[in-house]
């Protein structure tokens, strides 16, 4: 898969709360619409955002403001590994986590599959090769296009790849 050497982060969408409010509040789908078309008339049709963003508001927005555009057309970017909902924050790339994470970003980009699924950050509670033949699984059954990680360090990442290429996994796409 090609993409644009750039990408738009939708970091500003949503602004559901206090954090995310102070990067910008997009929360209207027809503002960031406007956003997105412009992107598109400009060739960049490279869309990041996460499940955490806006507790899950950036992606709904993100959805909605691409839902007049043929879906073969964009790319979405999107991550989980942080925990969603009430309770104190934690990190889990654990099986239930990353399948509870992967439907609702489904469910709220309004597709039926994710071009580039990120693991957000390192969870060191989780087995890597739990979280990578959960991952494998999502890019078998065309939920996702590619894996990536974000926030991982270089020898977080080199494990990884050398688990996945062990046991003929799916691969971290480059950053």
């Amino acid at each position: 898969m090609k993409v644009p050497e750039l990408c738009f982060g939708c970091g500003t969408f949503g602004g559901k709360n206090e954090f995310f409010d102070a990067w910008g509040a997009i929360g209207d789908v027809a503002e960031a619409r406007k956003i997105v078309d412009i992107c598109m008339e400009a060739g960049l049709n490279f869309f990041d955002t996460a499940d955490i963003y806006s507790d899950g508001s950036s992606e709904a927005v993100l959805g909605g403001a691409i839902k007049h555009l043929k879906r073969e057309d964009v790319l979405i970017s999107t991550k989980a590994t942080f925990r969603l909902g009430p309770g104190p924050p934690a990190i889990s790339s654990s099986r239930y986590h990353l399948i509870q994470s992967l439907e609702g970003s489904l469910k709220r980009h309004g597709t039926d599959y994710i071009d580039v699924y990120h693991l957000h950050e390192v969870d060191s509670l989780t087995p890597p090769e739990e979280s990578l033949s959960t991952l494998d699984k999502f890019v078998r059954d065309g939920k996702v296009r590619y894996i990536a990680c974000s926030n991982f360090s270089g020898w977080h990442l080199m494990k990884s790849l050398s688990i996945s290429e062990r046991y003929g996994w799916s691969r971290y796409v480059g950053q």
